[in-house]
């Protein structure tokens, strides 16, 4: 399985980026799909997630109502759509994939086998 992340990139404050991740191999229509990111100096966290059976993403606090994960699985894609951007977004964005014949959402980056390469994200002031 290979993840692709692509989409960062630098922006100013207040805008907003779109974010990408192809993934090849596996059964992407079984996957939960999730979106992680690390800023300098800090641990890796959770961003969003999204199950493969629909319903109710799960997002961290953070990005409650600034962002939005989503995925067609058509195109074996998943998005992270980040809105009204802050500087304490700035982080290199993973995304990872995880089978999961329940549809469960996993929060922890402990449960994600296949990881995507990250892409970076920069917001100035």
């Amino acid at each position: 399985v290979q993840l692709q992340a692509y989409g960062g990139g630098s922006v100013q404050a207040g805008g907003f980026r779109r974010l990408s991740c192809a993934v090849s191999g596996g059964t992407f229509s079984k996957y939960t799909m999730a979106w992680f990111r690390q800023a300098p100096g800090k641990e890796r966290e959770f961003v969003a997630a999204v199950s493969w059976k629909g319903g109710t993403p799960s997002y961290a606090d953070s990005v409650k109502g600034r962002f939005t994960v989503s995925r067609d699985n058509d195109k074996n894609t998943t998005y992270l759509q980040m809105n009204s951007l802050k500087p304490e977004d700035t982080a290199v964005y993973y995304c990872a994939a995880q089978t999961s014949f329940s549809g469960a959402i996993y929060v922890l980056d402990m449960y994600y086998r296949n990881w995507g390469q990250g892409t970076l994200v920069t917001v100035s002031s």
